[in-house]
């Protein structure tokens, strides 16, 4: 192999950063203690300590990063440490109005004494029920009121005593007469010492068997005293109602004066002003609706449905705890992993009465997540919550409003027949609502809400340095796993193998990954695997056994690509060369998997003017970026080749057997080697594939998925057979990129495979050729027989042959034209002759 091929080949300890386990300090992470501080987030863990510990208007926290980064179990972690020393908030409680029943009213208690509260109440309202029907039916009760009632009956008596005695003397008599439930006294004359009635005497008169002059007399007389007796009653349903009225006023007196006795240790105890109303008012409401201590009514009559009263008449005077605190020790950490509209606002929730309508009051206010953190903190997933009706818009509401209603917030709320407005409750919360970045600045951009109440934006990273400590917090962390999943303990050979995992996650030596998701996920089945052999302790083994393991479960595509490639069917050369010919790598992200393959990509030119043609482009299968990296390549060119001639030639440049879309500039690179080798006539290796982009200053520039591109280019040449000169070209600024499988390391280590690196494409061509690229001298050519002076003159030979061409063409067209001339000439002089 050629000396200038070798010194552009990577060094082999460049190819992968290892640890040795012999560096660690430990022999298996039983002899560590688990991390305790977070890791890797520094940025982020700051901004979350500043939003939460700012006291002002809209400091609340946006946590954005990628999913694995931790940023849940940092929330956690920071919210449970700066939650411990804060104060802990009111308990709340809604009662009846009893005043407007549908405006419920909210009490502040303080914390821990809700529930209390709540018991005091209920115990007061069960004495109550106890009490006063004992009260009502006391001696004392019952003297005063039969004081009153004989009172009233004297008068009763007064009054028909000499009512009687004019009806006497009129010759008529008072009789009793049952009238349904009720007796009333009727007038009636008396006929031969017999009481008659009037419409019996009438019909005697009609008979002849009583005078007429005398009936007339008596009828007269029957009138005025009827009339008398409807005054009497009249003036005993005054009676009856006035005393009815003092009753009902002793009966309210002696109840506000032994219930309030009863309530003076419930007001002693809660001394806040809307507590005392708040029980004044039962009382009063209690003092005025004194028939629910009396017992139901029965049905009068067997077989009939007793009336049966709409729910308990003491549920108005009960206590509805909506956050109870008792068991809190600091400002209380919501984390609401189902942030629907009812969970995180709270609901009134609605009972069908037996008529089929929908009711409901302030017993059925329900709290949610808000509520619940109101004096703490709330924490929730944008995604989960801006899938739901109604969520975002109400958070941003109660958050520039800093109150929140509950309300109910149901598709059926219309057919709803009773509804409530309660108080509405002042908030003081915290809310850190966790996304990734592109929802972040989607919503930034369309929603000028977002700058307003979310002032603070705590940004996670996929990766922080390697270096001695994070090395060491690394394997604190794994220390940390294996306590909390009951996990065998790793050794130190295990860990050294987690850590260059972990780097090689991240695409860069110099860094570690902190998506402690997967690396908690890679630590349970690297346990399961040392289970399965039966060892008490995880090795480097087993964690390469839970790797090879995922990637087996993934890798069914690729796999099938490469049966693909091994039978023929896609073309891919691992051995020879072929001029306008070289295998590009191309990378496959599957969502859960990504790895590389090799794609044939050739180049064809000729004379003509049509420049260079993305055949992909042009079949509507090349991306945005792709196309940018040709424009490029054209811009190379003429920098390269074109300040002393017209860079004319037509060019088509095709990616082979690719059916579907085709983006990213990694390819430019790979299409500048194809075009000039196709110009120059001298074949590339076929058993070198190729990566990176270009500049049209002709600098090869970094790309992605480096370690994938050359393992998928490694398994190809597997599979067709080793011959010890196959390998990978990539860009000189990767190499510090390299974290290659261990089995593609030892092969390059035994000599049967390459990784080369160009930083120019003079350098790149000179590996894929075996000749010098050539520098340019100052007459503006290059050193004879060398790449670049191939490629130039065959451009000034297709830009010379075009010209030529032209002018052979007009030429021939003059002669063509002239003779046509000359003969229409003749003919005309012809016709004149």
């Amino acid at each position: 192999m050629p000396k200038k091929k070798a010194d552009k080949e990577v060094a082999l300890e460049k190819l992968r950063w290892r640890l040795d386990p012999a560096s660690l300090s430990f022999e298996t992470t039983d002899d560590l203690k688990p991390l305790k501080e977070i890791i890797g987030q520094k940025r982020g863990v700051e901004a979350f300590k500043f939003g939460l510990g700012m006291d002002q208007p809209g400091y609340n926290v946006f946590v954005t990063g990628m999913a694995g980064t931790g940023r849940m179990s940092t929330v956690r972690k920071l919210m449970k440490e700066m939650s411990k020393n804060g104060r802990v908030p009111d308990d709340l409680c809604y009662v009846n109005n009893f005043e407007n029943q549908e405006a419920p009213l909210l009490l502040r208690l303080k914390k821990g004494t809700g529930n209390a509260f709540k018991k005091a109440v209920s115990g007061l309202v069960e004495t109550l029920k106890k009490e006063i029907p004992q009260l009502f039916e006391s001696q004392e009760y019952i003297n005063l009121k039969k004081d009153i009632m004989e009172t009233y009956e004297n008068k009763g008596k007064s009054f028909f005593k000499s009512l009687d005695e004019k009806v006497k003397e009129k010759g008529f008599a008072l009789v009793d007469v049952q009238i349904g439930q009720v007796k009333r006294p009727e007038v009636m004359p008396v006929v031969d010492g017999n009481p008659v009635h009037i419409d019996q005497l009438e019909t005697m008169v009609e008979k002849e068997r009583f005078p007429k002059d005398q009936f007339e007399d008596m009828k007269a007389t029957y009138g005025e005293l009827r009339d008398q007796v409807d005054q009497i009653f009249l003036e005993l349903r005054d009676l009856q109602k006035e005393v009815q009225e003092k009753v009902d006023e002793m009966d309210h007196v002696m109840f506000m004066d032994h219930a309030s006795r009863w309530a003076e240790p419930v007001t002693r105890k809660f001394k806040s002003k809307p507590v005392k109303d708040y029980i004044n008012a039962i009382l009063e409401d209690m003092g005025n609706n004194l028939q629910i201590f009396r017992p139901q009514a029965q049905s009068p009559m067997p077989g009939l449905i007793p009336v049966i009263s709409e729910g308990d008449p003491f549920q108005p005077y009960q206590v509805n705890l909506l956050v109870d605190n008792k068991d809190q020790k600091g400002p209380p950490v919501i984390i609401e992993e189902h942030p629907n509209y009812r969970n995180i606002f709270g609901s009134i929730e609605r009972v069908v009465d037996r008529s089929g309508v929908w009711r409901t009051d302030f017993s059925k206010i329900k709290a949610g997540s808000f509520i619940k953190a109101n004096g703490g903190y709330l924490v929730i997933n944008l995604m989960d919550a801006v899938v739901e009706p109604g969520v975002w818009v109400s958070l941003k509401r109660a958050l520039k409003s800093k109150k929140l209603e509950i309300e109910t917030y149901d598709p059926f709320y219309l057919f709803t027949t009773s509804g409530l407005k309660p108080e509405p409750i002042e908030l003081d919360v915290k809310v850190v609502v966790i996304s990734d970045q592109y929802l972040y600045h989607l919503l930034l951009a369309y929603d000028q809400d977002v700058k307003k109440i979310f002032k603070v934006r705590a940004d996670f990273d996929t990766s922080m340095d390697k270096n001695e400590g994070s090395i060491q917090q690394f394997a604190e962390f794994i220390k940390m796993g294996t306590e909390q999943d009951k996990l065998r303990p790793f050794d130190r050979t295990a860990v050294a193998a987690l850590v260059e995992q972990a780097v090689r996650m991240t695409g860069r030596q110099e860094k570690i990954t902190t998506s402690f998701t997967e690396i908690t996920s890679l630590l349970q089945e690297a346990d399961f695997w040392a289970g399965q052999e039966n060892n008490n302790t995880v090795k480097e083994c087993h964690v390469d056994k839970a790797i090879e393991a995922r990637i087996y479960r993934s890798n069914t595509i690729e796999e099938h690509i490469q049966e693909m490639i091994d039978r023929g069917t896609l073309m891919i050369d691992a051995d020879g060369e072929v001029v306008g010919q070289v295998n590009g790598l191309a990378v496959f992200n599957v969502g859960d998997y990504m790895f590389g393959k090799p794609s044939r990509i050739t180049a064809s030119t000729s004379m003509g003017r049509a420049g260079i043609i993305n055949i992909e482009r042009e079949s509507d299968l090349s991306g945005s970026t792709h196309n940018k990296g040709v424009l490029i390549l054209g811009g190379y060119l003429r920098t390269k080749y074109a300040q002393d001639k017209p860079l004319t030639m037509s060019a088509s440049i095709a990616f082979e057997q690719s059916y579907g879309g085709v983006d990213g500039d990694s390819a430019s690179s790979t299409e500048i080697y194809a075009l000039l080798s196709s110009l120059s006539g001298i074949p590339i290796r076929q058993y070198i594939a190729v990566t990176g982009s270009v500049n049209q200053k002709g600098e090869v520039q970094a790309i992605g998925g480096v370690n994938h591109k050359i393992e998928g280019f490694y398994d190809c040449c597997r599979k067709k057979g080793i011959t010890k000169k196959q390998g990978v070209m990539i860009p000189e600024s990767n190499v510090k990129d390299l974290m290659l499988r261990k089995d593609v390391v030892d092969a390059v280590k035994k000599g049967d495979f390459h990784i080369y690196s160009a930083k120019t494409i003079d350098q790149g061509i000179e590996v894929l050729t075996g000749k010098k690229a050539g520098e340019k001298k100052a007459d503006g050519t290059y050193t004879k027989g060398t790449i670049n002076d191939l490629v130039d003159r065959k451009l000034k030979e297709l830009a010379e042959g075009l010209k030529n061409f032209g002018k052979n063409e007009e030429n021939g067209e003059n002669k063509k034209s002239g003779g046509k001339k000359g003969k229409a000439k003749k003919k005309k002089s012809g016709i004149i002759r």
